[in-house]
């Protein structure tokens, strides 16, 4: 997340970026309140950022002139007042017609910040749930049934906590693409009723193994009305879960670091866990970054194991009772392969998923993809940690077309050969201009450059390290330590990385990050100069020469999140006074028209997280504009922006402080007397136009 002033007159909540003390739990083994792991000295770029918003913003406030303010209708049960000076007045007309004011592509009427427990969308959309925790998609698997809940049923079901979402054509089936989902997560006192977190059943835990990881479903379009519907039992629909056989390709693959008692070879792994975002390949796969894996395991004590967070005690669920691999103290080197970018073949459900050791191993948030000219993969990934790092992998194999068996196994390899590096951010200024407060240095402004420094290179001879001290295989499998090593710069939590399909260009979401600059922590420099960042920001990252292979890049400001009446925020210009409020930016995506869409993640300005969507060129470059909100306790992941749909997935809903199966905080999306269940939701037009157009 990024480091920005914290808003006037805002508190501090006692969870990082508002989220609920569940959702520290459940999600990533509260992360935030252990110790930070990286204690190098390397610098800090999260507020280098925030300071952008003086002179530039003047001159871009200037240029854009007569543009009205096209922004939320009325308001739901439960819905908060816009803040003064936001984006709160309707400029849809009557009848719930959409806007027809702001970029293309972002011609709504901007949902208001509320509080409903209900997936809110603008004036004149229409939504439906696709497909929901528990929902079968394999052939003999049960009905849902909360109350009398298996494992085996389970596998069979649409898993837990749906984030990434990816769909994918599907050649020969009218109106039907392929879906494809990660499940992050369980929230076990939310799924099992009389849920005793100190003591766990066999089942229960067979259970949560079973709604981990990721799943595939083919779905289908309804022409007349929009509505996406799953569709059971097709021989595509596949689950993953967190003891499905896995593959160790690449570099680290047989490493003595990836030795267990279980697998000798050190090149296979039972399951995935903690898949937050992911991408697709231009070769038709998708990918799944395993994230927070650090929760899963109990009783660490090396060095390596507090670089990535990983306890000395026992895990919140308890795993390590039922299956050694997750206790460090009896399985040393289970933890090892766990935290690497996975590949699965949506279209092969018999095939077996990789996990590639060649894109390091850390809290991956996403892998997304680019091509160079001549045909080699390029990935990018974030690492959601407080103080860390983004990174890049550049291939050295080049994609080939086609859809023969010997083509697809080729382009299977495509992420195994080529050089891992690391993020370095320079700023321009004097250190002694950067006080702490955001104030801008001299030369009015903070933009930068930045370097990618390699880690290691892998070929199909061997891999060899740049990092000195560490070998090619202990780059691979601490990456983190390789950044350390390299002197690369830290970051408020990265997290999505997206690069532009019109310009290029390379955006990275920085969630939050209280942290910065209190108490022993680093304090602010030119690459940080506010402290305290509780809403986050998106840098914007120029490769030389618009190639994605370079190893130099510029940088610059783009959005600053936070209430726009706060003098620290900054929307690339834009005039705050037309732009919705956004906190905690978390996961991106492009439309067709050029638009970043950001969906969000643990809001601090006291409304539910949305998805928004914002101009990145033109005239109205910096609008942003809220297209929904999620219900209470949940957060919006996904998304999925097609020319006549979006696709969310709203994920932990309910979570929230005291919540259970007996006392729920949400009664999404099924209604009272109902369990809550996260779940995938469709939205359209009703008018059958395009979004936003």
């Amino acid at each position: 997340m990024r480091k920005l002033l914290p808003l006037i007159g805002t508190p501090a909540r006692s969870h990082a970026g508002g989220r609920s003390a569940m959702t520290c739990r459940f999600r990533c083994g509260d992360a935030c309140f252990h110790e930070v792991p990286n204690t190098s000295g390397n610098p800090y770029a999260g507020e280098i950022i925030a300071g952008a918003i003086g002179r530039r913003a003047m001159v871009r406030a200037a240029a854009v002139v007569s543009v009205a303010a096209a922004t939320a209708g009325t308001l739901g049960a439960g819905a908060a007042p816009a803040a003064a000076g936001t984006a709160g007045k309707s400029a849809g007309k009557p009848g719930g017609k959409p806007a027809a004011t702001g970029a293309r592509g972002l011609r709504y009427s901007s949902v208001a910040p509320n509080t409903a427990d209900a997936v809110t969308v603008p004036d004149g959309y229409a939504q439906n749930v696709v497909i929901r925790w528990g929902e079968p998609i394999l052939r003999g698997a049960p009905a849902f049934d909360p109350e009398k809940q298996t494992a085996a049923a389970q596998a069979g079901q649409f898993g837990y906590n749906n984030d990434f979402l990816a769909l994918l054509p599907l050649p020969g089936e009218c109106d039907r693409q392929l879906l494809v989902a990660n499940h992050e997560y369980t929230d076990e006192v939310l799924m099992f009723r009389g849920y005793d977190p100190a003591n766990p059943t066999r089942q229960q835990v067979e259970v949560a193994w079973a709604a981990h990881g990721l799943g595939v479903v083919v779905v289908e379009e309804d022409r007349r009305t929009g509505k996406l519907t799953a569709v059971p039992r097709h021989h595509l629909n596949r689950r993953v879960t967190a003891t499905t056989e896995f593959r160790l390709t690449g570099p680290a693959a047989g490493s003595a670091l990836l030795k267990t008692s279980a697998d000798p070879t050190g090149t296979k792994v039972l399951g995935t866990l903690n898949n937050c975002s992911g991408g697709t390949t231009p070769w038709g796969t998708t990918l799944h970054g395993e994230e927070n894996f650090n929760q899963y395991f109990a009783h660490g004590g090396r060095t390596t194991d507090k670089r990535y967070g990983i306890g000395t005690g026992a895990t919140e669920r308890k795993w390590e009772r039922f299956d050694e691999r997750f206790d460090v103290a009896r399985e040393p080197n289970e933890v090892h392969r766990f935290g690497y970018v996975v590949e699965l073949d949506p279209y092969d459900p018999a095939s077996t998923p990789r996990k590639h050791t060649a894109l390091g191993r850390f809290k991956h948030e996403a892998a997304t993809v680019r091509l160079t000219d001549d045909g080699r993969p390029v990935v990018y990934s974030g690492d959601d940690e407080r103080f860390d790092y983004f990174y890049k992998f550049v291939g050295s194999k080049r994609m080939k077309k086609g859809s023969g068996r010997a083509v697809r196994e080729h382009n299977l390899s495509l992420l195994d050969e080529g050089t891992l590096y690391v993020a370095r951010l320079t700023g321009d200024s004097p250190a002694l201009e950067i006080d702490g407060t955001g104030k801008l240095p001299a030369d009015g402004e903070f933009d930068g450059s930045g370097e990618w420094i390699p880690l290691a290179t892998a070929t199909a001879k061997g891999a060899v390290s740049h990092v000195e001290g560490m070998s090619a295989e202990e780059v691979f499998v601490f990456t983190r330590l390789a950044g350390d090593k390299a002197g690369a710069t830290k970051m408020d939590r990265p997290e999505d990385i997206q690069p532009s399909p019109v310009t290029g260009k390379v955006y990275v979401a920085l969630t939050n990050n209280t942290n910065r600059g209190v108490g022993a922590n680093a304090e602010a420099d030119e690459a940080n100069p506010r402290n305290a960042n509780k809403h986050g920001h998106i840098l914007e990252l120029t490769e030389r020469r618009g190639r994605p292979e370079s190893t130099s890049f510029a940088w610059s400001l783009f959005l600053v999140a936070g209430d726009p009446d706060d003098p620290a925020t900054y929307f690339a210009g834009f005039p705050k006074g037309d732009v919705s409020p956004i906190s905690c930016p978390d996961n991106v995506a492009f439309d067709p028209h050029g638009n970043l869409w950001i969906s969000t993640d643990g809001s601090q300005l006291g409304s539910h997280d949305g998805l928004f969507g914002v101009a990145t060129r033109g005239a109205r470059r910096g609008e942003l504009k809220q297209f929904l909100t999620v219900p209470t306790g949940a957060e919006t992941c996904g998304p999925v922006i097609q020319d006549r749909r979006v696709l969310v997935a709203v994920q932990h809903p309910g979570e929230v402080d005291g919540a259970t199966v007996e006392k729920p905080a949400s009664t999404w999306p099924d209604g009272p007397g109902k369990i809550v269940r996260p779940a995938v939701v469709a939205v359209w037009r009703k008018d059958g136009r395009d979004i936003g157009v």
